[in-house]
């Protein structure tokens, strides 16, 4: 398949390109500025230049590709308006693509969170928030599942709060920056809240399972690591980053402080049944370990 994939260089998307490319696929791939179009390219990837405000761009790179991997999203979390701004942008640039591909049977898979389910891990079928700090995140992949009866094979792939590569990546990947920043290896309350997680690697060969197989309409949890307590991440960060391990204030986290002091646990026993993924790559606890001072 030739695959346009949006979100090309960030953490997942880097891992995705190299995964699609290396299972046969080729790649057109979005790029916003000098540096990303040189990093794509070198991956081995065809380059569209424009970003994810550019809706023409991304109706142009949907209709001269046989599906769709959308993954971009905005870098600036340090304030709610600005989160709030990030996620009108992805909502405007998924109908785009999802109206482009009405009624041609193509895949588009899109980028969503593990929801959260009070006192269990959260499974496949459970509905994604629609409320909360990133409830338009979960409209916006709504609106996309939607056009499953209208001829688009739109899938989610459900990511956990944390996402790395060698340490790095997701929320454990702003806990760090927090430590670094205020010299203490903080979590919000007593730490024992968890977080589910997965290596890059091992969700690039979900979202590339999608692409190829995954019905319209269905939802799938890319969680490698079922739940890992909050304070034993802080506990790994501070031992590599020589820093104390301490409770901290939720705002800490700026926006997602709330998120942070969620306990999140989730499955993907249904994932691995129905589509044969197995993640094998290092889990969270063992990646931080790369961190270095």
């Amino acid at each position: 398949m030739h695959v346009f994939v949006t979100g090309g260089t960030g953490t997942i998307g880097s891992a995705v390109v190299a995964e699609l490319l290396g299972h046969g696929h080729t790649v057109l791939a979005l790029a916003r500025s000098d540096g990303s179009e040189r990093a794509l390219r070198e991956a081995g990837a065809e380059v569209l230049r424009g970003g994810l405000a550019d809706l023409d761009v991304l109706r142009d790179g949907a209709a001269r590709t046989d599906g769709v991997i959308s993954l971009a999203f905005g870098h600036d979390f340090s304030s709610p308006d600005a989160l709030t701004a990030a996620m009108a942008e992805e909502a405007a640039a998924l109908a785009a693509l999802g109206e482009t591909l009405i009624g041609t049977g193509r895949p588009v898979v899109t980028v969503s969170g593990t929801p959260w389910v009070p006192g269990r891990a959260s499974t496949e079928v459970d509905p994604t928030p629609t409320d909360g700090p990133v409830g338009q995140r979960g409209r916006s992949v709504g609106a996309l599942l939607a056009l499953a009866s209208r001829g688009v094979r739109a899938v989610a792939v459900r990511m956990p709060r944390t996402v790395h590569n060698r340490g790095d990546g997701g929320f454990a990947g702003l806990l760090t920056a927090a430590a670094r920043r205020t010299r203490v290896a903080g979590y919000p309350g007593d730490g024992s809240q968890r977080w589910p997680a997965v290596h890059a690697l091992d969700a690039a060969a979900l979202f590339r399972i999608a692409l190829e197989s995954a019905p319209a309409g269905t939802v799938w949890h890319a969680v490698a690591d079922e739940g890992d307590a909050v304070r034993d991440i802080a506990a790994v960060v501070g031992r590599r980053l020589g820093l104390p391990v301490e409770p901290v204030p939720a705002d800490t986290f700026g926006p997602f402080g709330p998120i942070f002091a969620m306990d999140q646990p989730a499955s993907s026993a249904h994932t691995r049944e129905a589509l044969g993924w197995r993640p094998v790559h290092p889990g969270l606890l063992a990646d931080l370990e790369n961190l270095r001072p």
